[in-house]
């Protein structure tokens, strides 16, 4: 297990990030910024261009430290990595099981589960805690179509019906997201789900925050000795992290969806962090990006009881003990992965 809390975000994008003996050095210009050994980090994200040197990358991946590279408005370009450790019995039983119609099918019904379980927990507590400001009806009115959705799992026998599923619910949840948004409505709504570019600020706010919790459950699967680009619901593709992107599917509600709506409701950030370019694509401004890292950070720090371990976890450890839950589920020491559902 990785210490956690321990990832060093680079922001500025006209940074460069180099070595100097065993520390992590960023340079601006021929200034230098940070310096920081290489032993007190798990992970390193770079918002920018200006890249890193060999040498650096070098030292990450001897040191067994992720190295990504985002654009400046969070999209992911690449991750630097060393040579290939973990169990090769653990990878070889994951190849076969995703090559498996049947057995895929049965672990992406767990990923699906949770992440409308979790989205119906979220529309929940926003009729909990603020049914005098919200149209109540109208999320109920979600959650009942979420319940139905979910009750058609069990018998679901293919892939394209679980993912038409899939695609159902998050229409509706994203929906009903926007009546949780209670503040600042002029600049922060949610119609429909939108990416490549987002072209409204909370939808720029999500992607950003699920490009953050990308890298953690990436880095976790990794850990564990899983491959993160051989996915059981996504289905292979160069350059996408499958599995990390069926892990995040149950993870995204609690610690993605539930920050960005506190981040607008406690006017933590607004309309001003963003800007919208000539083709429509609305971009994070470099200060709001420091303002939700920071929030993500300290969200990491929050202690939860994890429900299938019954232990008191940081919430940044989520993605750590989703990953080692499915590494123990190949190996067959549990019978089935059990998804994450928040209380």
């Amino acid at each position: 297990m990785r210490k956690l809390l321990n990832t060093l975000y680079v922001t500025t994008p006209d940074a460069y990030l180099a070595r100097d003996g065993e520390n992590l050095v960023v340079r601006v210009g021929n200034e230098e910024k940070f310096r920081i050994p290489i032993h007190n980090l798990e992970g390193v994200v770079c918002f920018g261009y200006m890249g890193a040197s060999p040498h650096l990358m070098r030292l990450c991946s001897e040191n067994n430290v992720g190295l990504s590279f985002l654009t400046p408005s969070g999209k992911f370009l690449a991750r630097v990595s060393g040579r290939v450790r973990g169990n090769v019995l653990l990878r070889r039983t994951q190849y076969r099981k995703a090559d498996n119609r049947l057995e895929s099918l049965e672990i992406s019904k767990s990923f699906i589960i949770g992440k409308i379980v979790n989205c119906r927990t979220i529309l929940g507590r926003g009729i909990r805690d603020h049914s005098a400001v919200i149209d109540c009806d109208r999320v109920r009115g979600v959650d009942a179509l979420l319940i139905e959705n979910l009750l058609k799992i069990e018998d679901c026998d293919s892939a394209d019906t679980l993912r038409g599923i899939e695609g159902n619910c998050a229409k509706f949840y994203f929906v009903a997201l926007d009546d949780l948004i209670l503040r600042q409505k002029d600049v922060f709504y949610m119609h429909e789900r939108n990416r490549r570019p987002p072209l409204d600020n909370m939808n720029t706010l999500l992607s950003f925050l699920y490009t953050l919790l990308a890298h953690d459950v990436e880095s976790a699967l990794e850990t564990v000795g899983l491959d993160p680009y051989v996915g059981f619901f996504h289905t292979d593709r160069p350059g996408r992290p499958g599995l990390a992107l069926d892990m995040m599917e149950e993870l995204r509600p609690y610690m993605a969806d539930r920050l960005a709506l506190n981040l607008v409701n406690l006017n933590q950030v607004n309309g001003d962090d963003f800007y919208k370019k000539e083709n429509g694509g609305v971009i994070m401004k470099d200060d709001g990006r420091k303002t939700v890292i920071a929030a993500w950070q300290k969200r990491k720090q929050d202690m939860i009881t994890h429900p299938y371990l019954n232990e008191k976890i940081p919430i940044g450890l989520l993605p750590y003990v989703q990953a080692m839950l499915m590494a123990r589920f190949l190996r067959g020491d549990i019978d089935g992965y059990p998804p994450f559902f928040m209380n």
